[in-house]
């Protein structure tokens, strides 16, 4: 199924997370019926990351998800799609291409800087560089987006737009952009998704790395623990208020890919009939059930501005986290394909 038709009526669709549900939205819009879950899982796009020598805010760069463009190469390599993605140096390039492309009917999702997406309240334009939209017309210098976010279409003006497209610092957007050129009428969804399971279970149960996977949450626990035993509260508030909002503000956060990548286990079984599948999507439904208590913990600390706190409880939380997490992949490396 080439794609060489207009999208004249674009439909709005709102995700949990932005770039899962700018994909899914992009390519359901060109007639490839893509749910976000989906998405999500096929494109093994759940991860844990704790890099120490990444600062992001003046703290280390934990992350729930894979690096911004992961998803779509994913969603590209396993459902046989061809996009067309890229990179630029030149500003004024960057946006003449943006323009032809929506002129001529082309939705084109951006990655960008929602410090400068104007359309936000101002309280939530943080500088966080891993945002996506989808620019799927233009009025002038005005551009019509559907924002993953939001369940109606917005607009934005040229010059916020070209900030947004090339901020700077860590993950810099570099004027990403993406739009699909083919989708396969012909998809194998036991192979596809066999290999997505697959690399998501080599990665997270991976035996020599402390910064990636169940072992990366142990060491966010050790950190964690290690902090009760000196640390002054402004300290242990800033370094836990950096995880709730990662875990659970950026993006759909930790407890919050855990219940997608749950779902995305769920629509696999509805196609396979694996039990195996079926299984761990509950477990893993648990699992996201613990990251959000871990962080109601980190909150009452947070809030309470308590003078006198446990930290190793928190710590054994996370550690909890890790250890219902590896279940899951223990379950899921077990799965006869045959």
């Amino acid at each position: 199924m080439n794609i060489i038709q207009k999208v004249t009526d674009y439909r709005i669709i709102q995700g949990g997370h932005c770039e899962t549900g700018g994909v899914a939205s992009i390519v359901t819009n060109h007639g490839f019926d893509l749910s976000e879950p989906m998405a999500f899982g096929i494109s093994s796009g759940i991860t844990f990351f704790y890099m120490p020598l990444v600062r992001i805010w003046n703290n280390p760069l934990i992350s729930f998800r894979m690096a911004p463009g992961a998803i779509v190469r994913g969603v590209q390599k396993r459902l046989g799609m061809q996009f067309v993605i890229k990179r630029y140096k030149d500003k004024e390039q960057a946006m003449k291409e943006l323009d032809e492309l929506v002129d001529s009917g082309q939705p084109v999702g951006l990655q960008v800087c929602l410090s400068y997406l104007t359309y936000f309240h101002p309280d939530f334009r943080v500088y966080f560089n891993a945002h996506t939209i989808i620019i799927y017309g233009r009025d002038g210098d005005e551009y019509l987006v559907s924002d993953p976010a939001f369940d109606k279409y917005t607009r934005i003006n040229r010059e916020p737009l070209i900030k947004a497209r090339f901020a700077k610092g860590v993950n810099a957007p570099r004027g990403f952009m993406f739009y699909p050129v083919y989708l396969s009428s012909d998809v194998d969804y036991k192979s596809a998704i066999k290999k997505a399971v697959k690399s998501t279970v080599s990665m997270m149960l991976q035996p020599m790395l402390n910064f990636v996977g169940i072992r990366a949450i142990n060491t966010v626990a050790r950190r964690i623990e290690k902090m009760h035993k000196g640390a002054d509260i402004k300290q242990v508030r800033n370094f836990l208020t950096h995880i709730v909002l990662f875990q659970e503000e950026i993006g759909t956060g930790g407890g919050g890919f855990r219940y997608m990548y749950a779902a995305f286990l769920q629509e696999a079984f509805d196609r396979l009939k694996i039990p195996s599948l079926l299984e761990a999507s509950k477990m893993m439904v648990g699992v996201g059930d613990l990251y959000r208590k871990a962080a109601v913990s980190c909150a009452k600390i947070i809030r309470e501005k308590q003078k006198v706190y446990d930290l190793k409880i928190i710590a054994d939380q996370y550690r909890e986290c890790a250890r219902a997490e590896k279940e899951v992949y223990l379950l899921l490396k077990k799965i006869d394909w045959r």
